[in-house]
């Protein structure tokens, strides 16, 4: 297997016994994904109406996906509250960050009710530069929030951004304390079992294969089918094959590396919290420390999928580790002797804003989705389940009105200029980086192309 996540969880649990759809079902509510906005969707509405059959249908097994296969960064949208604030004003955004913090709460009390081993360290977020050009990239955002008397965020001499991430290559930074890191894989096999235990029946290794919008909208799987009153897809990226949402997210790659487990090594550079850390690229460094010792590095690279089409272009080792070991070594050098064990791919589904979107598929009044969390889904995901459950649930409250259900979202051009234009885009954000890393200043040219690409956790006036 070559899902280290997964892997490493199969280790210490074995891998779990599931059962595919091979009939036809019915039921109340069927949940198209079986990852971590799929099993919050089943976990609270069987939590809310524990009468109703709940299904869960998965192409894979349960957590295969993204779920798995991400940095395990348990984060909030204060970083992002400029474009929460763009789209639904100063009460709503702050509303959404607010319980975006209060998720990552949420996780630790999941995971200690349950007993749940998902390695949760509440050890926050470092944002830092890794170029003079990033160095304040975040004032803008620092100095609106603080306009509403909020403070999320600590800025840091450099002398304790270089202590907390073991590097000095980290020019500046600022801290966010209400963050975590989670192992991904064992937090989605525990929401499993969990909505296993409530009665929520899965089906494994089940790909749903059509949809049928009709008065009781029905799933079809290649062996059997689910009938239901209400449908949640939850796919992730793999939602991308309905025209109704194909254009309203890119979808890309990540790609990560693990070393090999060197606690001896992290404790001479005194690397040894369990805090998260990303830099301002928009091809963003992001990484941490597993509890056993090992660097777990990934990149955005911007390998695009042309026309939404994931298939298995993100199956596998990455075919672009030596690049992200390039950029691990460049912020560790001193770690030079530590061999890479193991490589991944996986797929983002990035919307324009930088944000996840929700509501009616072809405005079907049974069919709901949720999309586009652009590659910070761990936390944001427990929102994302509360909301697709009240819709699914008829519900009239904060969820079922939140600002992130929306129709008018922001769509790419169409096919091929979307995929000709994000390889323009791609090398000039390439071009920008490599530039502002020698202390160079980008041309104009590249500067405006550049300035294309969607909204990433940089802050910008376009916000």
């Amino acid at each position: 297997m070559d899902n280290f996540w997964l892997k490493q969880a199969f280790d210490r649990l074995g891998e779990p016994q599931g059962r595919s759809l091979s009939t036809h079902v019915t039921a109340d509510v069927t949940v198209v994904g079986g990852g971590y906005l799929g099993l919050w969707t089943a976990i609270r509405v069987k939590e809310r109406s524990p009468s109703l059959k709940v299904v869960v249908v998965e192409r894979d097994l349960c957590g295969s996906g993204a779920s798995s296969r991400n940095g395990g960064f348990v984060t909030s949208y204060w970083a992002k509250y400029l474009s929460l604030h763009k789209l639904c004003g100063t009460d709503e955004a702050t509303r959404i960050a607010k319980s975006s913090a209060e998720a990552v709460l949420e996780i630790s009390a999941f995971c200690r009710e349950n007993a749940i081993d998902a390695e949760f360290r509440a050890d926050g977020w470092l944002w830092t530069a890794t170029s003079a050009a990033q160095i304040g990239c975040w004032n803008i955002l620092i100095n609106e929030l603080a306009k509403h008397n909020v403070r999320p965020f600590e800025i840091l001499d450099n002398e304790e951004v270089a202590r907390l991430g073991g590097t000095d290559r980290n020019l500046a930074g600022v801290f966010e304390p209400d963050a975590a890191t989670v192992q991904p894989a064992m937090l989605a096999l525990g929401l499993r079992t969990h909505a296993q235990k409530l009665g929520v029946v899965i089906y494994e290794h089940s790909p749903m294969i059509g949809l049928e919008r009709t008065r009781t909208p029905k799933v079809i799987t290649r062996k059997g089918s689910v009938s239901s009153k209400k449908v949640v897809l939850a796919m992730n990226a793999w939602g991308a094959q309905f025209p109704f949402l194909r254009r309203k997210v890119a979808i890309v790659s990540s790609d990560m590396i693990a070393t090999t487990a060197r606690p001896d090594k992290l404790n001479e550079i005194g690397f040894v919290k369990g805090v998260a850390i990303c830099d301002s690229r928009m091809f963003l460094n992001y990484y941490r420390n597993t509890p056993d010792g090992r660097v777990i590095f990934g990149k955005s690279l911007g390998h695009f999928a042309f026309a939404g089409q994931v298939a298995d272009h993100y199956e596998g080792p990455s075919p672009r580790a030596g690049e992200v070991e390039e950029s691990f070594l460049k912020l560790y050098p001193m770690l030079d002797g530590m061999d890479i064990e193991s490589s991944w791919t996986g797929p983002i589904d990035r919307s324009v804003d930088g944000l996840p979107f929700f509501g009616r598929l072809d405005n079907h009044p049974d069919v709901f989705y949720g999309i586009g969390f652009s590659g910070q889904g761990v936390g944001p995901t427990v929102l994302g389940g509360k909301i697709l459950a009240s819709l699914a649930l008829d519900e009239v409250n904060e969820w079922s009105e939140c600002g992130l259900i929306r129709d008018d979202v922001d769509k790419f051009p169409i096919e091929p200029f979307r995929y000709v234009g994000s390889i323009v885009v791609r090398e000039a954000l390439r071009r920008k980086e490599w530039l502002e890393d020698h202390a160079r200043r980008p041309d104009y040219f590249t500067l405006a192309i550049a300035n294309l690409a969607p909204v990433g956790y940089v802050p910008s006036r376009r916000n």
